[in-house]
């Protein structure tokens, strides 16, 4: 059960909540560890994400836990959670709901789709429609959508785990870059280590059931944690140092599309929420240094056509930038 004396804590003894907030956050990442048996930074670079009200990309192959890590969250959190299977078929009706007649076509009754969830777990959504893939967009950057002429509120906390398969390319739609930069962090979860995975197998039981996260995190716990985030404090050289390496993207030679004013936004409060986890409430360099190639590689796109999935050149790109700016002690 979520621990209540986080939210008794008195508001002039601010360290003492933070380090509250801290302890909340370890046991979050420990429970989802239990279910999730990949590596650590993937757990923590999730739980990042989450925190910085942003979304999350994954790109890999079927069957390395991507659902599980999505139900997790869930879990530690009581949230609700849907899921979304993505196919040329799939219209956008299917993702934000539609209208159904009652009482013989007197009225209509608006039936929401699965995007009405905490976390919505949208899988190979490079395999929808562009026209599909589009009823994402407005959901995921003002937590709404609209439909049939009316705007309605999604929950809080809203969050977006999205699939990709780098394997199978024939029949998908790549997602325009709207879609890409909308995305605060692209992972790719990998195979276990050898030793969790043998924990994996180990735990096979007749009836396959996953493991059942405990509820770390209530309503009152979970405002903390993300008011933490927004009270994280980034000095200006770091701040400039960001806005350089933004700009310089934007007039790079090589590089067709830069990092966007929403990518740079994107990059400091991911770089914010692994403040809070590390127990700190300042950002370091290292908060920044850490999630480049997670934050900032899929924002940008080279002038010549590149292969889809293919990363290694953008990242050369980006590494050039970097180490092009002096970065700030």
């Amino acid at each position: 059960m979520p621990d209540s004396s986080i939210s008794n804590t008195s508001p002039n003894n601010s360290r003492e909540q933070f380090n509250q907030i801290v302890k909340l956050s370890n046991q979050m990442i420990e429970e989802i560890s239990r279910a999730y048996l990949g590596t650590s930074k993937v757990i923590q670079f999730s739980l990042a994400v989450f925190l910085a009200r942003g979304h999350l990309l994954l790109e890999d192959v079927p069957g390395v836990g991507k659902t599980t890590l999505a139900r997790a969250f869930s879990q530690i959190i009581g949230a609700s959670i849907s899921r979304i299977q993505c196919t040329p078929d799939l219209l956008p009706s299917d993702v934000v709901g539609f209208s159904i007649p009652e009482k013989q076509f007197s009225s209509f009754k608006y039936k929401k789709g699965p995007i009405f969830s905490n976390i919505v777990v949208v899988d190979e959504i490079n395999r929808a429609s562009p026209r599909t893939q589009s009823a994402f967009l407005e959901a995921m950057e003002e937590n709404q959508v609209t439909a049939e002429g009316q705007t309605r509120v999604l929950p809080s906390p809203f969050f977006i785990i999205a699939t990709q398969n780098p394997v199978e390319i024939a029949g998908t739609y790549p997602l325009p870059e709207s879609q890409q930069d909308r995305f605060d962090m692209r992972l790719s979860l990998g195979y276990p280590p050898q030793a969790r995975e043998k924990q994996l197998l180990s735990q096979i039981n007749s009836q396959r059931k996953p493991h059942q996260c405990q509820n770390i995190a209530g309503p009152e716990q979970l405002q903390l944690l993300l008011g933490a985030v927004d009270r994280v404090k980034i000095v200006d050289s770091l701040v400039d140092y960001v806005l350089k390496v933004g700009r310089n993207s934007r007039k790079h030679s090589g590089l067709k599309l830069g990092i966007s004013p929403r990518g740079l936004i994107s990059w400091i409060q991911v770089a914010k929420a692994l403040a809070v986890i590390d127990g700190r409430d300042y950002v370091v360099p290292e908060d920044l240094m850490d999630t480049t190639d997670y934050t900032l590689v899929h924002r940008i796109k080279e002038k010549k056509q590149d292969q889809p999935f293919m990363h290694s050149r953008r990242k050369e790109i980006l590494n050039s930038i970097l180490e092009s700016i002096p970065l700030p002690l």
